[in-house]
């Protein structure tokens, strides 16, 4: 200890976690098991940065028992107002205090009393021993403690940044001295406490009526001497002014389980705080105790703590070292394979690489590679037996394509295998992968002892991008240990080895490949649209006769509800919604034509956006090169960008005229499209083991048809369009986890009547009902769901006291085996035709993946070959309870080959 006079730390809990709940955004902290931890973490992080920072003896966290207490006796509506406090709050105090155990820290609550009482008692009881008092709390009520012994931690940014509050600083904000913050605060009132203060009278009135009157009690006696309004609100709302006074005054003399001098911190529990930490994850904090706090630290490192940074001995590989290397280090074992250069959909390069095995690393510039090197390494790479890892190992696809470089015996991908372990988390960076699985930072090492070994290293050489780029190898080698135990627990090891990875090769070699693009069509479309754009533009102003900004929510709320006075839609901060949703509901309401001339000026505005993408991303080679993602969908489907290929229309004229811009390119004859048909009501069917839904698929007659028969109990010829219209949207909606509601929406309907359609539908398919009811169930008791190929998602709201995140959580559950059971479907089948084109030895090739179709381009004396070799490939990729129907179309371009 450094300090002679004690020093006692008090820390609001509740002020002080609920502000961290807030700070942090929930959806990142989270356990396995699906326990958010945003204010357990953040509470963490601030104890140990104060603690640093401010070195105490003596250390004590209060806590509320309730919101009742002595005061909502004497005043019921004290507090009353406060919006329920969010059950992901309230889980983690029990977490918050059992952290305050493992770390040694003592804590306190009492019956009836404040998380504020205690402090005062202790900062009183602290000041007549001589203590030096910190109390770190967000509640201002804190600020009458302060004294030249007692200052105030107030924060200021969300538990990250603390202001002292002394008497200076508190008079110098409030204009009072801290003895007299009580008195400012019952004049001014505590809106949080449901306690009113006098109205138009602020912090500076209150302190100047305070400082000339000498306190409160003087400013009530002379009351009567206060001109003006403020004057006449005081008389006016005394009672409530004397109530605050006393509401707001601390006890300082309640009777507690521990006094002042019991609290001594004797310091953190080593194994106890990374047993915890393990189970939270907080991959991060184990490592901060001990470099921050490490003088503080009773017993050792337990077994479960975070994996150590093992020292490496970095070799920076000259002209013809690498075959030795390589040989040496890289032969029966895992190695970390780490690149750096320039990575696209389309090509890119490599300016170096890094390799690490366990202790070992090296560097090497591909540019400076001899015959021998580059033999080595080529074969090396291409060694199917040579175990390699790598995260997001698409990138290395890319750059080696070009290279005329082979790849094989990548056998994780840790983006790919983290994925699969939790495919709800919002980044898959390695830095991010780092800190949860290996509980360490990528950035540089801090410990001296820790530092690699660098051979070969010189002033002039690359110095600490070496150790960087090799820091990451060592990484992505400890990263994939980890990962695949993780991945064995989960039953995913073949998920990764029989599927993420070979659909990711497969990936890559179309988005090399790209697909042309007539850049002519794509550039009339663009003004044609720019042209369409401009039209609605100038109807919009002649149905108001006047000129406005059409992109402009402020100018548009002025003209539909202000000078129009048009129904008020949703309220907002900035005043009433103009979304879509709710201009078009405005529309079907009054049909005026400048909502017709604002919502088609949107869509074409959004079409032209959509094609301006499309053109800047045509490649010097004329092709449009996406990028598909394996890691953004929790339910296993891929995603595109840079262009997104998704979201382009497929029903409408405007989306087919754009699929018209992709097309077939030299050397080819056609563009073939083929997908499968229902794939989601297929697997439905199988799921649910449906009789009659089976019976409707094997009739080989129109399904939404034979079911609506069924359902309004009429022939199937009988049906009409609205009918089968309905069914079809419930069919759908029904696996995808649609309400009543939601159906009644989508429809045009009433909810009751929306739930009368269910049920009559559920009526004539029992199993269908009974499957969906079972799936809840199931996941609610394993607490994931689970594809046809053993893909899991963990959905740990199921068992929220939150009925609206609940409710959302089920719908995903009745989703995610169906529409993951299709993803899946559909990447063994790319697995399935890339596979038996490569072995008939065709020219034909893959080029794209949208959503439940695959694009081929093909050549004319192979045409008939294709289509049998996909449909019997595509029609096997799954074994169902009823047929998998493939459709197949040709065409010069995207859209004339549709079917």
């Amino acid at each position: 200890m450094t300090q002679t006079v004690p020093r006692l730390l008090l820390i609001d809990g509740h002020s002080m976690a609920y502000r961290a709940f807030f700070a942090l955004p929930a959806e990142n902290f989270s356990t396995t098991t699906g326990q958010t931890t945003n204010a357990a973490y953040g509470f963490a992080s601030m104890l140990i940065n104060v603690l640093r920072d401010e070195d105490p003896t003596h250390v004590a966290v209060a806590f509320d028992v309730s919101r009742a207490s002595f005061r909502t006796e004497q005043y019921p509506e004290y507090k009353e107002g406060r919006a329920a406090t969010p059950d992901e709050f309230k889980s983690q105090i029990p977490l918050i205090q059992q952290i305050l155990d493992a770390m040694g820290v003592g804590w306190l609550t009492l019956e009836g009393y404040e998380a504020d009482d205690i402090l005062a008692t202790l900062a009183t009881q602290a000041t007549e021993a001589g203590f030096e008092t910190l109390i770190c709390s967000g509640d201002r009520d804190a600020l009458q403690l302060v004294n030249e012994q007692v200052t105030v931690l107030y924060p200021v940014k969300g538990v990250s940044e603390l202001s002292r509050m002394t008497p200076a600083a508190v008079e110098e904000k409030y204009g009072v001295p801290p003895q007299r913050y009580r008195d400012l605060a019952a004049l001014v009132g505590e809106k949080s406490d449901n306690l009113p203060g006098v109205p138009g009278v602020g912090p500076k009135t209150a302190a100047k009526w305070i400082t000339a009157y000498d306190g409160l009690a003087g400013v009530i006696a002379s009351a009567d001497q206060i001109k003006g309004k403020a004057g006449e609100n005081l008389r006016a709302h005394m009672s409530d002014v004397i109530r605050n006074g006393q509401l707001n005054k601390l006890v300082t003399d309640v009777v507690l389980a521990k006094s002042a001098g019991e609290l001594r911190w004797e310091g953190w529990d080593a194994t106890a705080t990374a047993e915890l930490f393990q189970v939270l994850e907080f991959v991060t904090l184990q490592d901060r105790l001990r470099t921050q706090l490490g003088q503080r630290q009773i017993g050792d490192i337990a077994e479960v703590s975070p994996v150590p940074v093992v020292t490496a001995r970095l070799k920076l590989l000259g002209t013809g070292e690498l075959a030795a290397w390589l040989s040496e280090h890289a032969t029966d074992t895992t190695v970390g394979l780490a690149v750096e250069g320039r990575f696209a959909a389309g090509g890119g390069g490599i300016d170096a690489i890094a390799l690490a095995v366990e202790g070992e690393e090296a560097w090497c510039d591909p540019a400076a590679f001899d015959g021998s090197d580059e033999a080595a390494w080529l074969a090396w790479l291409a060694d199917a037996d040579a175990v390699k890892v790598v995260h997001e190992a698409k990138q290395l696809l890319w750059a080696a394509a070009p290279l005329g470089w082979k790849v094989a015996g990548i056998t994780c991908d840790t983006a790919l295998a983290a994925y699969l372990i939790r495919p709800d988390l919002r980044s898959y960076g390695l830095d991010v992968l780092v800190e949860r699985y290996l509980g360490r930072q990528l950035g540089p090492v801090v410990e001296e002892e820790a530092q690699p070994t660098l051979v070969g290293l010189d002033e002039s050489g690359p110095g600490e991008a070496a150790a960087t780029l090799a820091r990451r190898a060592t990484a992505v080698h400890d990263l994939a240990a980890v990962l695949v135990k993780e991945l064995e627990s989960h039953n995913a090891d073949e998920l990764l080895t029989d599927m993420e990875l070979p659909v990711q090769r497969v990936l890559a070699d179309m988005e090399t490949r790209g697909i042309a693009a007539d850049v002519a069509h794509l550039s009339d479309l663009a003004a044609s649209f720019a042209a369409q754009a401009a039209e609605a533009v100038t109807d919009a102003h002649a149905a108001v006769d006047q000129q406005f900004n059409l992109r402009s929510p402020k100018q548009l709320q002025e003209i539909l509800f202000d000078k129009l006075g048009m129904p008020k839609t949703k309220r907002t901060k900035t005043g009433y919604t103009t979304d879509a949703e709710a201009l078009a509901s405005l529309f079907a309401k009054t049909e005026h034509p400048v909502l017709a001339a604002i919502l088609r000026h949107r869509d074409v505005e959004k079409l032209k956006q959509t094609v301006d993408g499309l053109l800047a991303s045509v490649a010097d080679d004329g092709r449009i090169h996406t990028t598909f993602h394996q890691t953004v969908a929790a339910t296993g489907r891929l995603s595109s960008s840079d262009p997104n290929l998704q979201n382009i229309p497929v029903r409408t004229e405007a989306g087919r005229r754009i699929r018209r811009g992709f097309v077939v390119s030299q050397g080819f004859d056609a563009l073939m499209t083929c997908d499968y048909s229902q794939i989601e009501m297929r697997i439905m069917a199988h799921l649910s083991a449906d009789a009659g839904l089976i019976e409707a698929f094997n009739t080989g007659e129109d399904l939404h048809t034979t079911v609506a028969s069924r359902v309004f109990g009429v022939e199937p010829g009988a049906v009409d369009a609205e009918q089968r219209r309905r069914i079809k949207a419930m069919s759908y909606g029904l696996a995808y986890g649609l309400s009543a509601y939601g159906l009644s929406q989508q429809l045009g309907i009433k909810p009751e009547e929306a739930r009368g359609l269910m049920d009559e539908y559920f009526d004539r398919f029992g199993g269908v009902r009974d499957y969906l009811r079972s799936v809840v169930d199931e996941a609610r008791r394993k607490g994931y769901t689970e594809t046809m190929f053993g893909r899991r998602r963990y959905l740990p709201d199921l068992s929220s006291d939150n009925r609206q995140r609940r409710e959302m959580a089920e719908r995903a559950a009745l989703n995610a085996p169906i529409q993951g059971s299709a993803a899946d479907i559909m990447k063994i089948a790319m697995l399935r035709v890339e596979r038996a084109l490569a072995d008939q030895g065709l020219t034909s090739r893959l080029l794209l993946q949208v959503h439940d179709e695959l694009v081929l381009e093909v050549t004319g004396d192979e045409r008939v070959a294709v289509e049998s070799l996909v449909r019997e490939q595509m029609s096997a990729a799954a074994t169902l309870a009823v047929p998998l129907e493939v459709s197949v179309g040709f065409g010069t371009d995207w859209d004339t080959a549709a079917h």
